[in-house]
């Protein structure tokens, strides 16, 4: 809205113009607590609001003609803020004419030189007085001091400004008076009347009784502003009927108006032209009046007098003039439509066409500018910020006149945009695949986990820390969802028992050595939280793989079964075979003429690491060459190699060696005693010990031994397929997550 006050000039400082705030609708105190101001437009504007009643004050002098000169009316546009929220307010302060000054005439004195012979009603151009004031305060008034042969005379020509002519009323008589002395005295239209005076000395010339004359009184002439050096105004004509010398002719300039421009223009003394001598600006002065005087060379010199009056007529030769009078930054990302950013002033000193600015801003988006007053904008928001997507503008404010060619101008404004917390932190993978080798060192760095937060300062410092799984015993997982583990033991450990992260880093390390035999997949979450308020958080899986080693060598089992034929050193073999090195010795009969291929006895182990580490081979280590026994590679069944006979000795002792295909890898051997006796001995000890499977072998009967050692080898082939393609895959998932 807009508010419109008057006061006179030369109000005392503290003079109430208007009661501001009432006249803006605002409650009591309510001006103040919205600090209600004015904002600074460039030149001092000598008003002031008072903070505690909101009334708008005079601050200092009010000087109308140095605020307006001859401008009228003279109005000062002030803009009011007010806060929380912003708001603008336009107020016009009109400040009218006090008649403050008198009038002032060029100089204290002029002389003049009039021939005796100049005939009554001749008259003689002065340069009158001039009033800062306006209005009826500069209507002037002349009066001169008694004479008979002189009065005061004003004409109104069809230029802008008066001619004054001092007339002669009665013949002169140089031997009586030779210098008249009057005094002009010049009276504004002010209550009351202020007055000016001048002197006039005249002196009277005698003889020469002609003087020149211009062809007419008054030249008007229109000359563009951006005229150059040595353009031609006028060419002024005057004649003298006198003859001889007393005709001759030369012109001068007398007076120029305003007299700043004193050397703007020059006169060829000779021809009579006027030539612009400087640059015109029609901003500056936009009129002159060049009081021209042509003088004879008679004795005494004759004159005749004439004025130019020159209008200066405008050029677009200035470029609008862009001001910001208040900046609002930085801008919270948050901001409402419509949030005022910034109050633009934009100006041009040309006139007319020449003075009309369009304005605009470019980019187009995210802000706009609204007309808020003549020559005033707010620059505003008009769609919504994302400082994670643009954190700062640069935003540049245009303006172009409707001169032809049009002339532009443009401000830039930086404009930053301030954090707010919304956006949580995000991994850059839902779930991480880790690949752990067992029996690492306490401390070892296990994977580095990266969570962004695209917020800045606090709201984008993020800290991670360990979401509580954990693992039980038994190759099951306790605690639903969050880990598992495929090992052995008891009772339920936290994940945070195995694994730790770095707060700051997110760095993720073991606190112990792992142990495949005992943890085969850890899975945990990992939560990343921001420093903002209200924190924000993200959560990624993490899976923890770990990888075998063959760190356990193969273990010999007892025999299948408890008979003293076939296990009376059972005990003895399954302790040498914990040590994983040291054999023991396992008994086995065999009848002389047993066919070839007769199981005689089958060694079993196993290794508690996985695939191909726990993958066992069976070796006939002693004796070598071709004797009567073999052993399967993968079975570890022994067999007759070729029929027996009496020549293949009452016992043979075999050695075999048990091994892994780890690296390197690890093995455990086992001697095996075969007692070669005739097939009823066999029989006998068969019927002795039915339960032994070694027996029953001893003797030929391949009814459960063959059976149980075709399946045992079907599903430990299964099994150690199965753990190969687990590892396997786990591998390329690892490395799908590094690359």
């Amino acid at each position: 809205g807009q508010v419109r006050y008057s006061v006179a000039e030369e109000a005392k400082a503290g003079t109430v113009v208007g009661r501001l705030a009432q006249d803006l609708g605002l409650e009591a105190g309510e001006a103040e607590a919205r600090r209600l101001r004015l904002v600074a437009q460039g030149r001092r504007a000598s008003v002031e609001v008072s903070g505690a009643s909101g009334a708008l004050l005079v601050s200092s002098r009010l000087d109308r003609e140095e605020l307006c000169g001859k401008s009228a009316p003279c109005a000062l546009r002030l803009e009011v803020l007010l806060e929380r929220p912003l708001r603008v307010f336009h107020v016009e302060l009109e400040v009218t004419d006090i008649n403050d000054n008198a009038p002032i005439f060029p100089a204290a004195r002029k002389n003049l030189s009039i021939a005796e012979s100049s005939l009554p009603g001749s008259r003689f151009p002065l340069e009158g007085a001039s009033d800062a004031d306006i209005g009826a305060n500069a209507q002037i008034t002349y009066t001169l001091s008694p004479s008979e042969h002189f009065r005061i005379e004003e004409e109104n020509s069809n230029s802008r400004s008066k001619s004054l002519f001092l007339v002669l009323t009665k013949s002169l008589d140089r031997e009586r008076i030779p210098v008249h002395r009057l005094l002009l005295t010049a009276s504004d239209g002010g209550r009351p009347s202020l007055t000016g005076t001048m002197e006039l000395v005249i002196s009277v010339l005698d003889a020469n009784d002609n003087a020149p004359q211009f062809n007419q009184s008054v030249y008007n002439v229109h000359l563009s502003e951006d005229a150059i050096q040595g353009t031609l105004v006028a060419q002024m004509n005057a004649t003298d009927l006198d003859e001889g010398t007393n005709r001759d002719v030369k012109y001068e300039i007398d007076t120029i108006v305003p007299p700043s421009a004193s050397d703007l223009f020059s006169i060829d003394a000779n021809s009579g032209e006027i030539r612009l001598m400087g640059a015109l600006d029609f901003e500056v002065v936009n009129l002159y009046d060049v009081n021209v005087k042509a003088t004879d060379k008679g004795t005494p010199p004759l004159s005749g007098h004439c004025k130019v009056v020159l209008e200066v007529l405008d050029v677009n030769d200035n470029a609008p003039e862009v001001r910001v009078t208040s900046l609002s930054v930085p801008v919270p990302e948050d901001a409402s439509l419509g949030t005022v950013v910034a109050l633009l002033s934009v100006s041009d000193r040309d006139s007319g066409e020449n003075g009309r600015v369009r304005c605009w801003v470019w980019p187009a988006s995210p802000f706009g500018l609204e007309a808020t007053f003549a020559g005033s904008y707010s620059l505003v928001l008009r769609e919504a910020l994302d400082r994670e997507r643009v954190s700062e503008y640069e935003v540049e404010v245009r303006a172009e006149d409707g001169g032809a060619p049009a002339l532009r101008a443009s401000r830039g404004l930086r404009v930053p945009v301030s954090d707010v917390n919304d956006n949580a932190p995000a991994f850059a993978q839902a779930v991480y695949t880790v690949l752990a080798r067992e029996n690492n060192a306490a401390g070892a760095e296990l994977a580095r986990l990266w969570a962004r937060d695209p917020d800045e300062a606090g709201n984008g410092r993020v800290s991670y820390s360990l979401w509580e799984g954990g693992v039980g015993g038994g190759g099951a997982a306790a605690s639903s969802w969050s880990s598992w583990s495929g090992g052995v033991g008891g009772g339920w450990r936290a994940a945070s028992s195995y694994v730790s992260v770095d707060a700051e880093s997110g760095r993720l390390w073991a606190l112990q050595p792992l142990d495949y035999e005992e943890l085969q997949v850890l899975q945990f979450e990992v939560r990343a939280v921001d420093a903002g308020e209200p924190p924000l958080c993200g959560n990624a899986t993490v899976q923890l793989f770990v990888l075998d080693e063959n760190d356990n060598a193969p273990a010999l089992l007892p025999p299948a079964g408890s008979a003293p034929e076939a296990g009376a050193v059972a005990a003895e073999a399954a302790a040498a075979a914990g040590s994983g090195s040291v054999s023991g010795t396992l008994w086995a009969w065999a009848a002389w003429g047993a066919p070839a291929g007769q199981v005689v006895a089958k060694i079993r182990a196993v290794d508690a690491d996985s695939g191909y580490n726990a993958w066992l081979r069976y070796e006939l280590w002693e004796p070598r060459g071709k004797g009567p026994f073999r052993v399967g590679l993968y079975s570890g069944e022994v067999s007759t190699a070729r029929a027996l006979d009496e020549a293949d000795g009452p016992r043979q002792r075999l050695l075999i060696v048990v091994r892994d295909h780890g690296e390197p890898a690890r093995s455990a051997t086992a001697t095996l005693s075969v007692s070669l006796v005739e097939a009823a001995e066999a029989a006998l000890a068969a019927a002795a010990g039915s339960s032994s499977s070694l027996s029953r072998a001893a003797l030929g009967v391949e009814i459960g031994p063959g059976a149980a050692s075709a399946t045992t080898n079907v599903w430990l082939v299964v099994a150690i397929c199965a753990v190969s393609s687990l590892f396997l895959l786990a591998v390329v998932l690892y490395g799908a997550s590094r690359w």
